[in-house]
């Protein structure tokens, strides 16, 4: 074969290298901002935890794959209208028992992970398996779970329990009173108030009635 020919055939393998090279780095950069947009601050916290951003990305793959696999249902109007209920008598019950409130907040929202669909044997997992539908929220969890974790072992005060509260309740407005990526309610004005907000509300007026 002409050497002109072996020429040919390197210069066209090249090219077809760095193509492949190109659409390749395309095709991460592209898989990049989709999972960035998607998780948006989870996704600096994978990058965080994984040590690393392809290891994250991985990571957060992983999540999207096995929450594909489950069966994610919304709440009976009936079943919101009891878990809001709930959640109204436990924060109104905050003033006379912070530590009894804090507990029943993670059991209320343990308990309506369980309904929707959620596996909640592990806290971790939970947390993963939330972090796809509700990124924004899911740190909130995490930032509960530890300052319950620290309540068990009687080390955090009062303002740190009514703290817990407020990271419980920005899950739970999620999950009893919006479909999976709606954002949280950031008004607190009665016009606008979510049925968890008007049903707390509530309560607080009849404790100090």
């Amino acid at each position: 074969m002409p050497t002109w020919s072996w020429i040919v055939i390197v210069f066209v393998a090249v090219i077809i290298v760095l193509a492949v090279v190109v659409v390749a780095a395309m095709m991460r950069q592209k898989r990049s901002e989709r999972l960035k947009e998607q998780f948006g601050p989870e996704y600096e916290h994978a990058v965080e935890s994984a040590g690393g951003q392809r290891a994250a990305e991985r990571e957060l793959l992983a999540r999207e794959r096995k929450h594909n696999k489950l069966k994610i249902n919304e709440l009976t109007p009936e079943s919101r209208a009891r878990y809001v209920e709930a959640w109204g008598q436990t924060q109104a019950g905050f003033v006379d028992d912070p530590s009894k409130s804090v507990s029943e907040a993670d059991r209320l929202v343990t308990e309506v992970l369980r309904e929707r669909g959620y596996p909640v044997d592990d806290f971790e997992q939970r947390a993963a398996d939330v972090s796809v539908d509700h990124p924004k929220v899911v740190e909130h969890y995490r930032a509960a779970h530890i300052l319950r974790l620290a309540q068990d072992q009687g080390e955090i005060g009062t303002e740190a329990q009514r703290e817990a509260i407020v990271h419980y309740r920005a899950l739970f407005e999620q999950l009893v009173g919006a479909v999976p990526g709606t954002q949280p309610a950031t008004d607190t004005r009665a016009e606008h108030a979510t049925p968890v907000q008007r049903e707390a509300g509530k309560h607080e007026r009849e404790a100090r009635a």
